[in-house]
């Protein structure tokens, strides 16, 4: 039994889904799922690799890889577990859809808490249907401390369900993705950065073209 259809065998659960391209997933994703399963009280969390997402014209890695290094990323924890959903999914990716399909297989009494970014709810207007979204789970927004928020209020007036919402300050680690793929392309160091076993799949796949910069630099994934 795959573990979305394990979803409706529990009652009353509290799920977290954890949403993004994870290209590549990183110790800032991790420590805001941590981070949101201990304030919200949340049983476990799922984390969703998108295939195609509707706000991101490509990514580096393929969907094949930013599952598999989701999965080995998040496989010491027993309450995290990456879903394919989205990555089998051929069309594009909407959030408002992949939780009508997560809602339909749990219980009615679910409770269901999409994670993301505060710079990304910012955009909440620009999603598809984002009424109906916060109708259908809560949202946490994941900042870090002194982090803006001043649009915020502005930007939910006019929303139902605006209560929804909900911000969550994190330790202020200053990590993305994309950072992490141009100290690659660099031959910079990512220790710490990303998991030992991302670190290992990454230089084994060459998602990031990793091969051709060791070539130049002459560094490991763990070298200064």
């Amino acid at each position: 039994m795959i573990p979305l259809e394990r979803l409706g065998q529990r009652s009353g659960l509290r799920l977290g889904i954890m949403g993004g391209t994870f290209d590549p997933i990183h110790i800032g994703h991790l420590v805001t799922a941590e981070e949101a399963l201990l304030q919200f009280e949340l049983d476990e969390i799922v984390f969703m690799p998108t295939g195609q997402p509707p706000h991101k014209s490509s990514q580096v890695a393929s969907p094949e890889a930013r599952y598999m290094m989701a999965s080995v990323a998040t496989a010491t924890n027993p309450r995290f577990w990456v879903s394919r959903l989205e990555i089998d999914d051929a069309g594009v990716d909407y959030t408002v859809d992949t939780l009508d399909r997560l809602r339909a297989a749990c219980r009615p009494d679910a409770e269901l808490f999409f994670i993301t970014g505060a710079d990304a709810v910012l955009d909440i207007l620009t999603w598809k249907e984002p009424d109906r979204l916060l109708g259908l789970c809560e949202v946490i927004a994941a900042t870090r401390p002194g982090y803006d928020l001043g649009r915020l209020a502005g930007v939910l007036a006019d929303l139902a369900h605006k209560e929804n919402v909900h911000v969550m300050e994190i330790p202020a680690l200053a990590v993305s993705s994309s950072m992490i793929r141009e100290r690659l392309a660099q031959g910079k160091s990512v220790r710490y950065l990303v998991t030992e076993g991302v670190a290992a799949l990454i230089a084994k796949s060459d998602s990031y073209g990793l091969q051709a910069s060791l070539g130049r630099n002459g560094h490991d994934l763990g070298s200064g």
